[in-house]
């Protein structure tokens, strides 16, 4: 499937259209800006009620000449005509829109893939999460020894399985991509400020060897800098709450390492944030740290979220915490990678409730790839992520959706989009849906985590006199773990 747009070059999709197909794909792209009256008469070959009035012609020419010609002439005309007629119904019924059919077409991938490029070229494509930095420690590899360059699905030596590279990358018109920093829950009240920030480093030097091709960004304006000179943003985000050590001050230092959000738990409770796992009834969850939500503590950290400007993810919590973290916050929320529970009813989606929320909010749901997530299951398909795109749209509106795959660290993506050089074959596929007009793509695509992004950064702008929080846990929540702790005289 993808070797209909793939090409051996690392600079995109490879595509050599021909000037026919050219000017299909500006009716296409123009047919896209417009509402749907206007789309029955910018089909390429002209709108449905002419060809209805040129074939109800032709059929009256036909029927002259067929009076001079036998029955059985006259009969097999008449079928033949009967049976345009009733297709020209069946189009016009069936899709309502002549360019939806002429979408549906497989000779047209090529036409909607060349749009979603040029959309891309103007917005950049942001997925929210992937786990390349973690996927490489585990495998032994380094920043220095990796050839990140290559293709990797055909690298013999590091094997197929790797979902990212930047070929791949180039490929699937990624404008940025947000690196997450993970370490595994175990490492709580052990290394895990050290395993951050050897995470933090890695994404650092692994950006750093590449120059022509990727460039480490911290706000929004350097994102859109790096996007026009053709360079993939790279930005770090924290995934998970113990990362920080139960510090603020750690917390701001991460901040000026680069991160610029911060998951609040991951698949473990902090000693001020409750995880989805205390919902999920097929989890043993260590009742040492319950938090109904956020504690105090917790409460301080979202408002030094909002005073540096980093984004606060609520994908992998409870949904007490992110109600609490709504109530809290003065900047959007994210989720960085979740989905819609109302489609797969798992701890780790988003209920509709909160979705309704979020237009207050302004944030977002970056919808993950991760086929445990779209269909409760072992396996998915594109359409599963469609079918939560759609859904989110529906219930919280067109800006409050985004992407957020979660590559590299998700065992079953869907069959379609095996990697990161998918995302154009998906956002085509949207574009086959009259609802989904450019600027509703490139809001999914990108513009609305820019605006999320724009509007952190005022937030903190606003707090600017404020000075940082110096607020301490509670001792006695983290008593337990003072054997691997300094202890102050």
């Amino acid at each position: 499937m993808f070797q209909l747009y793939e090409d051996s070059r690392a600079d995109g999709l490879g595509y050599h259209p021909s000037h026919r197909r050219e000017k299909e794909v500006d009716i296409l792209e123009t047919c896209l800006q417009l509402s749907s009256p206007e789309l029955i008469c910018k089909m390429p070959n002209g709108d449905v009620s002419r060809r209805i009035k040129e074939g109800l012609a032709s059929s009256s020419r036909k029927e002259n000449q067929s009076s001079r010609e036998d029955g059985t002439k006259l009969g097999k005309r008449w079928f033949v005509i009967l049976g345009l007629l009733f297709l020209g119904c069946a189009l016009v019924a069936g899709v309502g829109l002549p360019l939806a059919l002429e979408l549906r077409s497989s000779h047209l991938l090529e036409a909607r893939l060349l749009v979603v490029k040029r959309i891309l070229s103007e917005m950049p494509l942001i997925d929210g999460h992937n786990d390349f930095a973690w996927n490489l420690r585990q495998r032994g590899g380094t920043a220095r020894n990796f050839p990140f360059e290559d293709d990797l699905s055909k690298n013999l030596t590091w094997g197929p399985e790797w979902q990212t590279d930047l070929v791949r990358l180039r490929r699937g018109n990624v404008g940025a991509q947000f690196w997450s920093a993970y370490v595994p829950c175990e490492a709580q009240f052990l290394d895990a400020v050290q395993l951050t920030l050897e995470q933090i480093d890695l994404v650092r030097r692994l950006t750093s060897k590449h120059p022509t091709g990727m460039r480490l960004v911290t706000s929004s304006a350097e994102l859109e800098g790096a996007h026009r000179d053709g360079m993939i943003a790279s930005l770090v985000g924290l995934e998970g709450g113990h990362s920080i050590g139960s510090s603020l001050a750690v917390l701001r230092s991460f901040h000026l390492l680069g991160a610029r959000y911060m998951t609040l738990t991951h698949r473990c409770n902090t000693p001020w944030a409750d995880s989805s796992l205390v919902e999920d009834p097929n989890e043993d969850v260590p009742l040492d740290y319950h938090s109904s939500g956020l504690s105090t503590f917790g409460r301080a950290i979202v408002k030094e979220l909002n005073r540096l400007g980093m984004l606060v993810d609520l994908s992998h919590v409870s949904t007490q915490t992110m109600r609490a973290a709504l109530a809290v916050t003065k900047a959007p929320v994210i989720f960085s990678h979740s989905a819609a529970r109302a489609l797969c009813n798992s701890s780790r989606n988003v209920p509709d409730d909160i979705l309704r929320y979020l237009p207050i909010n302004g944030g977002l749901v970056m919808v993950s790839f991760d086929s445990a997530h779209l269909s409760c299951s072992s396996s998915a398909s594109m359409h599963d992520v469609i079918a939560h795109i759609t859904h989110i749209r529906k219930t919280a509106g067109v800006n409050h959706v985004g992407l957020g795959a979660g590559y590299d660290g998700i065992i079953s993506p869907p069959a379609e989009l095996p990697d990161v050089s998918g995302y154009p074959l998906l956002l085509a596929e949207l574009t086959r849906d009259r609802r989904w007009s450019a600027a509703d793509i490139k809001k999914l695509a990108g513009g609305n985590l820019l605006r999320v992004l724009k509007e952190a950064e005022t937030q903190s702008l606003a707090l600017l006199a404020q000075q940082p929080s110096e607020e301490w846990i509670a001792q006695e929540l983290i008593e337990d773990t003072a054997y691997c702790r300094y202890h102050d005289a």
